[in-house]
């Protein structure tokens, strides 16, 4: 009986050590075939035994779930300013602890992190509360997982946003555009968020940016806010602010330099002289040319229904401004022309006009605008004075018609017959002619007077609006430069 024995005692030690094999065996993985000594295989079926995806990876219910997130801009597609959407491309980044993702690198080979399918894990409900349409982004169906429980989902994201765009100070806007996480059904009490990395360092961070597009990135802020819709449930977001400015040069070149010169053109136009005609369609052609690029801009003018951009406000004051030195041209111009048709200028006109603006504003009284009219003055004067000696004659001979008159009222007193002179006709129409001559003159002189005055009247308007229009379109345009530099500096 004791050999007997002790066989059976043998046997039951070998069958014993065999079942605790291959009970390890199995702890390991029961992969046979191909794959039996694949320490990933052998792993990844590890990791999925009786692992449910659909329950939140805690032992103990109570433990919320720390959600690591991080933003970094990586290139801005596009901003619609007429829907106010913001289209970016970002890389996001997640990870959290999976309380049933563990295992001992010892038992497999010293592997501290595999990749495993997103579709086999359980991923945090976080989302973007300012999506309006799905964007075009690449799907990554892996996510990292450490040894210890680490869950790492790092994938890039086409992020089309709505954002509230103020168009205001186009071309040197600033915008700010929010993008919000958070969990869409979780309370804090099961997840909760982060930051992956400070605040600094998520601020300045322009490593990945593609930085030769319109938009600059400035920086990226972020802000934590635990809120309540029902004042029962709270919620936990992290708020990142994308702050960008646009490159305002090729506005500048193809908007501003154009139509600044323009308005120089039509500055340089008041020089001028206003008694041609000229003037009238060069400012005319001015504001016709000014037309057609307003036409051709208007396409590239951001338009929204909510407000105006300042440069657009700006084209149309310029677009005033000339529409008012053509109408002050045409002022001038019927000033200086059809003098015969007006009448004498008004005194409290030659008051103002003549005598106390010149003195307030250092007005030259220059007669430039009367070179023509004065060269004909002279030439009339010449004219009275030679036909006013030619008068003289005459008048001497109608004094010895008097005699003449004198001597024959002698002769019939005397009882003789007077003598016959066939001359007295002519010279009475010769004298009639004179007369009317010299009233002609008298009167002409008259109204030479009145249009040189007309014509004074018109240069000291002209010199006196130029220097109004002249200012207003200085300071106008120190105001703009003004507030666009500092908003390009802010």
């Amino acid at each position: 009986m004791r050999p007997t024995s002790a066989w059976t005692t043998l046997v039951l030690f070998f069958v014993v050590q065999g079942t605790s094999r291959a009970c390890t065996g199995k702890k390991l993985g029961s992969s046979t075939g191909r794959f039996a000594n694949a320490t990933l295989v052998r792993l990844s079926e590890f990791l999925s035994a009786g692992y449910k995806k659909g329950v939140r990876p805690v032992k103990d219910w109570r433990t919320s779930t720390l959600v690591a997130i991080d933003l970094m801009v990586y290139s801005i597609l596009n901003v619609d300013e007429k829907n106010q959407v913001l289209t970016t491309y970002v890389w996001y980044r997640q990870s959290w602890t999976d309380e049933f993702l563990v295992w001992n690198p010892e038992d497999f080979d010293e592997v501290k992190q595999v990749s495993l399918p997103t579709a086999n894990v359980w991923v945090p409900d976080i989302l973007i509360n300012e999506f309006v349409d799905v964007g075009k982004s690449p799907d990554i169906p892996y996510v990292y997982v450490t040894h210890d429980g680490l869950v790492r989902n790092y994938k890039p994201i086409q992020v089309v946003t709505a954002c509230t765009l103020n168009i205001y100070n186009f071309p040197f806007d600033v915008q700010k555009c929010s993008l919000t996480f958070q969990s869409w059904l979780h309370t804090i009490d099961d997840i909760n968020i982060t930051l992956m990395r400070s605040p600094e360092e998520l601020r300045e961070d322009k490593s990945v940016f593609m930085n030769q597009g319109e938009w600059e990135l400035l920086h990226i802020l972020s802000n934590y806010k635990i809120f309540s819709v029902d004042n029962d449930d709270y919620y936990a977001e992290m708020k990142f602010h994308v702050v960008i400015r646009r490159r305002p040069l090729f506005y500048t070149v193809n908007l501003l330099l154009p139509s600044i010169f323009l308005m120089v053109m039509d500055i340089v136009g008041f020089y001028l002289p206003p008694d041609s005609g000229e003037r009238v369609s060069f400012k005319i052609t001015l504001l016709l040319g000014y037309s057609v690029f307003l036409i051709i801009v208007s396409d590239t003018l951001p338009a929204t229904a909510i407000g105006t951009p300042l440069i657009g406000v700006y084209f149309v004051v310029c677009m005033a401004l000339l529409v008012i030195s053509l109408t002050e041209t045409v002022l001038i111009v019927r000033l200086v022309h059809k003098q015969d048709l007006q009448p004498p200028v008004p005194h409290w006109l030659r008051y103002l006009i003549l005598e106390r603006a010149p003195a307030l504003f250092c007005i030259h009284k220059k007669h430039r605008l009367c070179s023509r009219l004065s060269s004909q003055g002279s030439d009339m004067d010449d004219y009275k004075d030679n036909n006013y000696g030619a008068v003289q004659c005459p008048l001497h001979h109608t004094c010895e018609i008097g005699r003449q008159h004198e001597r024959e009222a002698t002769l019939l007193g005397r009882g003789l017959p007077p003598s016959r002179d066939p001359s007295p006709p002519v010279v009475s129409n010769i004298l009639q002619e004179v007369t009317a001559i010299r009233n002609f003159l008298e009167k002409r002189d008259r109204g030479n007077e009145v249009a040189k005055e007309w014509l004074q009247v018109g240069y000291v308007l002209d010199v006196l609006l130029f220097r109004v229009y002249l200012v207003a379109v200085v300071a106008y345009s120190i105001t703009l430069g003004t507030l666009w530099s500092v908003w390009q500096v802010a």
